[in-house]
C-alpha cells in the first residue's frame, strides 16, 4: 500500500470518526432537551417505560459505539504504520 493511500485512508477514517462524534454530542445535546421538555410537560417516555431505553438513548449508545470502532480502527491502522510514514500521514509536505 502506497504512502498516498495510507494518508488517504487515514484522513477518511478520522473525518468519519470526527463526524461521529460530533453527531454522538448532537445527539447528547438534543437527548437533554427532549427529557427536559417531556419533564415540563409531565410526560413520560413510553419506549422509555417498556424498554428501560428511548429512542434517544438507543441512537447516543449507537452513535458511542460508532466512534469506539473507528477509534479502534485507527489504533490499529496507526500501529502499522512507521514513524515516519506516521508524520507523514500528518504533515504530507514531508
Amino acid at each position: 500500500m502506497s504512502l498516498n493511500e495510507r494518508q488517504r485512508i487515514l484522513a477518511e477514517t478520522t473525518a468519519a470518526r470526527d463526524k461521529a462524534e460530533s453527531l454522538l454530542h448532537a445527539l447528547m445535546e438534543a437527548r437533554q432537551v427532549s427529557d427536559k421538555r417531556l419533564a415540563e410537560l409531565k410526560l413520560g417516555d413510553q419506549l422509555k417505560k417498556v424498554t428501560g431505553k428511548s429512542s434517544m438513548d438507543n441512537a447516543v449508545a449507537a452513535a458511542q459505539r460508532t466512534v469506539d470502532m473507528l477509534n479502534r480502527a485507527l489504533d490499529d491502522f496507526k500501529r502499522d504504520l512507521s514513524q515516519e510514514d506516521l508524520a507523514m500521514a500528518y504533515d504530507p509536505r514531508q
